[in-house]
């Protein structure tokens, strides 16, 4: 399915060097054994490498480990990888992908159709998230050919299995080592070490099917401030780093050495609220009072310094599914918050300054954030000091990402921030049925509207593009009238390299960090 919405990724050269620590430089330097190491920064995001745990197997994907059936390429179109293309039935329940030659797993095992397929069942047994990509009858194998059967249609299979909980690993080896040394791939590198939170060292594939793997070595290294990630870049220390910001700009200013790439709002940042009956926001009226009390043009534009949009949908506006025509009938209004409030019984009782439940009872929200992202701790402390001023008591719980992870997955929260890319299948069909259809594993908030699980069905086989989009826009108008979910805002993502290594790219499904085609400089 082609994805015609995403903007191109702008690139522009800056400058500034800050001056740096000798020892540092030297520590940096000492740490490369060979001409053909590179050394890049990233957040932290694993605790382990098996890809059918939560969200890891991007990681696998993101260090050039892991490859799917299908890629998205810079535009974010789907192009062939491991499958060298594919169609579907008329009904779309039955989908047929032809498996490429002459691919080698990273230990010299030939990948063949039949594992392939034992790849795929692994997936299918291990996750539970795999019902919201699609939901599989059975799989046969017909020469190169590797068969879908479907009990639901399937409009974008192809896309779905792009995601990176679908690459294809070696099952013929004890997987029970994946966790910590890494699972068996086709990618270009293969796993040398892993320290989870830490750093993960990758080496080159000299098996590797789709041409020469240029370095020998590579150190993802897990930064996770953000002043000290972008300082290890100036120093040396660290070659390429990601999820920088606007207001590290400046710092890069008046120097070329660096590329600095950006790329418009592909990302939301969000908050869910938990709904279920013995949470206090399972009452629609506190989550309309708490939509209406939050400042997020301020804090996108000031506190942000421009480096978002504000929010109001599941789907930013740089995607083309109606954003300006949405309506949204919780905008700040902090007057209006409190009427809400008081009309639903939520008073000041004991004059601390913040109401308590219809009940009498005292109301202090728990909102879970993550550190790996300096914007979401902006947001998450922005919104605490904007509900105070309503009358909301909100405490902020900050914890790593892999505790966020369990937090949510068992419910352990009132709020819990959430950035994700919103088109990971190519259109925002998967993001959409993954966090709000009534019995997605990720739903852990309880949201429940027939009317959205309707729509989501429609969509699941709806193949016409226009017919698509106003499903999209209806769901999304569904959400928000249900003040389902708090929308803060869509990030500009910056990718920042020293010039010394080449072939550094951005991709809009952000899936690729770690290339074939990075290299060091002539």
């Amino acid at each position: 399915m082609r994805n015609n919405v995403v903007k191109k990724v702008l690139a522009a050269t800056l400058a500034c060097m800050m001056t740096f620590s000798m020892t540092t430089v030297a520590q940096a330097k000492g740490d490369k054994n060979s001409d053909k190491e590179i050394t890049i920064g990233v957040t932290s995001f694993a605790d382990t490498l098996e890809p059918t745990e939560q969200y890891f197997s991007w990681v696998v994907s993101r260090y050039a480990i892991g490859e799917c059936l299908t890629k998205f390429d810079e535009n974010g179109e789907i192009v062939p990888c491991l499958a060298e293309e594919w169609d579907n039935s008329e009904d779309g329940k039955t989908w047929t992908f032809k498996i490429r030659e002459g691919v080698k797993f990273s230990n010299g095992d030939d990948m063949t159709p039949e594992m392939v397929k034992a790849s795929i069942e692994r997936t299918v047994e291990k996750s539970d998230r795999v019902p919201e990509f699609f939901d599989l009858d059975s799989i046969e194998v017909d020469g190169q050919n590797l068969i879908f059967h479907l009990n639901r249609a399937n409009a974008n299979m192809a896309g779905c299995l792009a995601d990176p909980l679908f690459l294809i690993v070696d099952t013929n080896v004890d997987d029970s080592t994946f966790a910590m040394e890494g699972p068996i791939c086709t990618g270009p590198y293969a796993v040398e070490s892993f320290s989870p939170t830490d750093s993960c060292v990758v080496v080159k594939n000299e098996n590797y099917w789709d041409g020469e793997v240029p370095l020998d070595k590579v150190t993802l290294k897990c930064v996770d401030d953000q002043t000290t990630r972008s300082m290890a870049l100036q120093t040396g220390e660290i070659d390429i780093a990601y999820n920088l910001k606007t207001e590290n700009l400046v710092e890069f200013e008046g120097n070329d050495n660096y590329d600095i790439q950006e790329l418009q709002s592909l990302r939301s940042t969000y908050a869910f609220m938990n709904q279920n009956e013995d949470h206090a926001l399972s009452d629609k009226a506190l989550r309309q009072a708490l939509l209406r009390g939050l400042d997020k043009e301020t804090y996108c534009n000031t506190l942000l310094e421009g480096g978002a949009t504000a929010g109001k949908a599941p789907v930013p506006p740089t995607l083309d599914f109606g954003f300006d025509d949405l309506k949204d009938e919780n905008v700040y209004d902090p007057d209006g918050a409190k009427k809400i409030l008081d009309e639903a019984g939520y008073k000041d009782v004991d004059g601390d300054g913040f109401v308590e439940t219809p009940d009498g009872d005292p109301l202090v929200l728990d909102f879970v954030i993550y550190t790996s992202r300096a914007e979401l701790g902006v947001y998450a402390q922005a919104a605490q000091a904007s509900l105070k001023e309503i009358g909301i008591n909100v405490n902020l719980n900050t914890v790593s990402y892999e505790t966020l992870l369990d937090m949510r997955d068992s419910g352990q929260y009132d709020l819990l921030i959430w950035n994700v890319l919103v088109a990971n299948t190519g259109d925002p069909e998967n993001y959409l049925r993954e966090n709000w259809y009534s019995s997605s594993a990720n739903n852990t908030a309880g949201y429940n509207n027939p009317d959205v699980d309707k729509l989501l069905d429609e969509l699941a086989q709806t193949f016409d593009e226009d017919k698509r989009k106003d499903l999209i826009i209806d769901i999304q108008q569904d959400i928000m009238d249900d003040a389902a979910t708090v929308f803060f805002g869509y990030e500009t993502t910056y990718l920042f390299s020293n010039k010394k290594v080449t072939g550094v790219k951005m991709y809009p499904m952000d899936y690729y960090w770690l290339t074939k085609d990075i290299t060091l400089a002539k």
